[in-house]
């Protein structure tokens, strides 16, 4: 087999070793659906993604590139820190014209608009996230399991205002905001029970968040997801998203015209920082820098 090429990169990074790590195979498509999920088994990050040719090309309503996102255990439609991490990786391996900053992406979730930004000597993309929104209770898997099961989640957490609530973009999160960012840091899950909830209803993972202001940041931000082996997730742009709009839809935005900066992955020495806008139409925008940290021949 010919060696494929392969980039590892640190997403929603000011530095290499920061943020949330993503494997990238840039020859995806050598690839059956079989021997991506085996791969992505093998590098055990919490996304490997596999680029491809796209299946709706055309220069009017084509896509610029083709993604398919796995974790170690299962196939996404679509996942944020791997999508924002595509369009970079498309752009740097010059799959997509030279020069291009705004790109179309083809994922499982669909046709999303995605652009390369470049802030100074930083490499950076950003994208809008596919139709927020909270899905109906009659629609949750497991609903009827819910009420107890969330009660056993949550039960050693101090809760702020909003109500738990599942929200979707694509993945869907159990939601949840705490009654401050001490709330947040200090926290210490129920693994397994986190695992149980979003098993029974058919979900991703659970985030908290809450308000915190200091040192260029907003909003503190933490992600779970046992059920599938990602105990804590580094920084996640998915679940980011689904908050941004959650807290949009209450009136409670923090920043300034509809944008923030969210902080991830301290607890786990990876200090993210994802820039968030929502913008007139209501639609969410996840970016931040991304870092290569290994490129490299794949023999697989």
């Amino acid at each position: 087999m010919m060696p494929l090429r392969y980039l590892q990169m640190d997403v929603f990074a000011d530095r290499p070793g920061a943020g949330n790590a993503l494997g990238a195979v840039l020859d995806g498509e050598q690839f059956d659906p079989a021997r991506m999920q085996a791969f992505a088994a093998w590098t055990n990050l919490s996304e490997t993604i596999f680029l491809l040719p796209p299946t709706v090309a055309g220069a009017d309503a084509g896509a610029d590139y083709r993604v398919r996102i796995f974790t170690p255990c299962q196939e996404l439609p679509f996942a944020g820190h791997p999508s924002v991490g595509a369009a970079w990786a498309a752009s740097e391996a010059g799959l997509v014209a030279p020069g291009k900053t705004r790109l179309v992406q083809e994922c499982a979730a669909g046709l999303l608009p995605v652009r390369i930004d470049v802030i100074g000597d930083a490499h950076a993309a950003g994208m809008r996230f596919p139709n927020v929104r909270a899905p109906r209770s009659r629609r949750i898997a497991g609903a009827g399991q819910a009420p107890a099961l969330l009660e056993a989640a949550i039960r050693n957490m101090r809760l702020g205002a909003l109500e738990p609530a599942v929200w979707d973009n694509g993945p869907r999160w159990w939601l949840v905001e705490l009654a401050d960012a001490d709330a947040v840091a200090d926290l210490r899950p129920d693994l397994a029970a986190i695992a149980a909830l979003t098993t029974a209803t058919g979900t991703i993972g659970l985030a908290v968040h809450a308000a915190d202001v200091r040192d260029g940041h907003h909003l503190a931000v933490r992600a779970f997801c046992p059920a599938d082996n990602i105990p804590e997730d580094p920084v996640t742009g998915s679940a980011q998203a689904s908050i941004a709009a959650r807290l949009a839809a209450a009136g409670r935005l923090p920043g300034h015209d509809g944008g923030y900066v969210g902080i991830q992955g301290r607890q786990v020495g990876r200090n993210g920082r994802v820039r968030v806008q929502v913008d007139a139409e209501g639609e969410v925008w996840i970016g931040g820098n991304v870092q290569p940290v290994i490129r490299g021949k794949l023999l697989w």
